[in-house]
């Protein structure tokens, strides 16, 4: 067999024999180590080249610095055109390949999005937003469209979304029936850019495809939409680096170079859900012997309606006690006859999605079974006088006082009894303070009513309560009974009312509102929960009576008035309502009187939610909790700006470290 001999430039071979000097020379031990390497891998060629034309590869090789990885390729790495195949990408040492499945379209340009799927081996470094692109006729497409997706609710960065667009002239059908065509996914920010477009008008939609089929033929996802058509420009602009000394820290060359701003770049997607839940029985449980529960999936208009079978003459037979949107039932026995079979078989007819995920009725038979409790096994007894003298005991209705005795002004007192109340005489009732040491009966008239027409155990008792004032309510003996005939015993209940220094009053002065937008504003407490909600009135909203603690604020343009927010519709091309985040903690300690004023649009809509109550954190946020958690000063830095007039995306962008200029 023949040796091969290569031969080496002089220069190099003087550099490979240094080099095993110093190896020779060096001591025996362990390496220092050294600094962490925080580079992404870089680019080094592909084939075919970036931005090719006339090309048309069955499979695309990209060679980079280092050896790298592909992560979840396919969740991260898109694809424009969308076809029926996705290509399958794959990594090998330093390579990273594409192999396409479906014969390539002719005259048409592809880009491959890998979005932050490309890292290298050892430090999992990301090479943020890359992609390649390509084009199988003489003309490449450059033009771009970027912006971000929030979720229309709450403002959270949809991370992993995609975003694709269809020309502004196809029917708004197409957005059901046919493949977004040229699509990108967004990043950890929510951000996105999608690539490779034409000079021509475009459709913008976003859309959670959970089947991936580059559809909305799911009313499951998510999704949103622009309501007007967009259409892709470029023009040239100036980038201005500043080079620093790293010995001094001082400023050494400014530079100025010139790139392409690919306009528009700041598309807001707000993202919602139409609300759509498959509607179907999830669950139905007879708990014991007087009731049987049922749990939909789904809310509904209308209450199933259940026929008892097997007891013919047996008619209302039971009370019902429902959630407000009537997706749990509960069915209170009162025959005696039902209560007391083990086993009952009962047809139930409700509404439900088919598989076409239409409403249409359905009737289940239930068989339910009652699990009785075994009789106590008797002990051995000894005979003793206390025995013979010892009384049964007498079951009475149980009363829970909702809250405990720590109560709120301006919040009614509730009491739920443990099962539905027949009659209640509110004369039975008495409501006392304490005034000078001794209880009286309250100077001003109170209310002992039901809650609502939806609960039949709850009640409350309404008064106009003075700060840091003692009550007692006191119920009489046979105040209350339920439907098994079991009735109340003397009850007494302590009201212990906060006093005035554990509340503050809040106000925000609103502008950037027209007076002819209606809204309302909601706290929020620590986990994003509406606690309380105002309506604007005159560009002011008041809060009064506030309990002591740390509280966020958010607004929504109610369009239509009905003091609740409402989702968008796609088929009436309505946008969900607009909603707003007070950007700071509202956080109060002591007794105050607080005003503040909020300007709607003085913070980009993107940097509005506080990072408190913010769920979907980008990965630079969630580093740098992990440094401050570390008594690093990385709290210092600021986040990026969603900026109308740069691309994140550019690759051209100032710091971002790319492959190619703008094609």
């Amino acid at each position: 067999m023949m040796n091969r001999i290569y031969r080496l430039p002089f220069a190099a071979a003087v550099a490979m024999l240094a080099a095993a000097l110093m190896l020779s020379c060096a001591s025996p031990g362990r390496p220092s180590g050294g600094a962490r390497d925080e580079m992404p891998p870089r680019l080094v060629r592909c084939n075919p080249p970036l931005g090719a034309t006339d090309a048309m590869p069955r499979r695309v090789t990209l060679e980079f610095d280092e050896l790298v990885n592909v992560k979840d390729a396919f969740t991260k790495v898109v694809v424009s055109p969308t076809s029926a195949s996705m290509p399958r990408v794959s990594s090998s040492g330093k390579h990273v390949y594409i192999s396409f499945q479906d014969t390539l379209l002719p005259e048409t340009t592809y880009t491959v999005d890998f979005g932050n799927a490309i890292e290298d081996n050892n430090e999992a470094n990301k090479l943020e937003g890359f992609s390649y692109w390509f084009s199988t006729g003489p003309v490449l497409d450059t033009l771009r469209i970027s912006g971000m997706v929030l979720a229309a609710r709450d403002l959270e960065p949809q991370q992993g979304m995609l975003v694709g667009v269809h020309p502004a002239d196809a029917p708004d059908t197409a957005f059901r029936t046919l493949r977004l065509v040229r699509v990108a996914k967004t990043d950890d920010r929510g951000r996105f850019t999608i690539r490779g477009l034409k000079d021509m008008e475009y459709r913008v939609f976003a859309l959670a495809d959970a089947n991936n089929d580059f559809r909305w033929d799911n009313p499951q996802e998510d999704i949103a939409f622009t309501g007007f058509a967009v259409r892709p420009t470029c023009e040239p602009a100036v980038a201005t680096d500043t080079l620093y000394d790293m010995r001094t820290g001082k400023v050494d060359t400014v530079v100025q170079r010139a790139r392409t701003r690919f306009l528009p770049n700041d598309v807001l997607l707000n993202a919602f859900n139409v609300n759509f839940r498959q509607q179907y029985l999830t669950s139905s449980e007879r708990i014991d012997s007087t009731r049987i529960l049922l749990v939909f999936n789904a809310p509904a208009d209308t209450l199933p309606e259940v026929r008892l079978l097997g007891m013919p003459g047996v008619r209302d037979w039971y009370v019902t006690e429902r959630s407000a949107r009537n997706d749990t039932v509960t069915m209170w026995l009162t025959d005696p006859r039902v209560i007391a079979a083990d086993t009952l078989s009962v047809e139930l007819k409700y509404l439900a999605h088919n598989k076409q995920l239409l409403l249409s009725q359905r009737c289940d038979t239930l068989k339910l079974i009652t699990v009785r409790p075994r009789p106590a096994k008797k002990k051995g007894r000894r005979s003793s006088k206390a025995d013979s003298v010892a009384k049964p005991l007498v079951k009475t209705l149980g009363v829970r006082f909702i809250g405990g005795a720590s109560q709120n002004v301006g919040v009614p007192l509730l009491m739920e009894f443990d099962q539905p109340v027949k009659s209640l005489d509110r004369s039975m009732f008495h409501l006392e303070e304490m005034k000078d040491s001794v209880w009286t009966g309250v100077p001003k008239p109170y209310a002992v009513e039901r809650q609502d027409t939806l609960s039949l155990r709850r009640y409350r008792v309404d008064y106009p309560w003075e700060y840091g004032g003692r009550y007692r309510l006191r119920a009489d003996s046979l105040a209350v009974c339920g439907i098994y005939g079991i009735c109340s015993k003397g009850e007494e209940q302590a009201v212990n009312v906060k006093k005035r220094d554990d509340y503050f009053d809040l106000r925000f002065v609103i502008s950037s509102l027209p007076d002819s937008v209606p809204a309302f504003v909601e706290l929020l407490d620590s986990s994003d929960k509406p606690v309380r909600k105002a309506a604007v009135s005159g560009g002011t909203v008041e809060f009064r009576d506030v309990e002591l603690g740390t509280y966020y604020a958010r607004l929504v343009e109610d369009r239509n008035g009905n003091g609740e927010y409402d989702t968008g519709d796609y088929d009436a091309g309505r946008q969900p309502e607009y909603v707003y985040y007070y950007p700071k903690a509202l956080k109060i300690t002591k007794r105050w009187d607080v005003e503040q004023p909020w300007d709607l649009t003085a913070v980009a809509i993107d940097r509005q939610k506080p990072a408190a109550v913010k769920k979907n954190k980008s990965d630079q946020e969630k580093n740098r909790r992990k440094k401050d958690s570390s008594g690093s000063n990385a709290g210092d830095e600021e986040d990026e700006v969603f900026d109308p007039t740069r691309n994140p995306f550019d690759p051209n962008d100032r710091g971002r470290r790319t492959t190619a200029g703008s094609y």
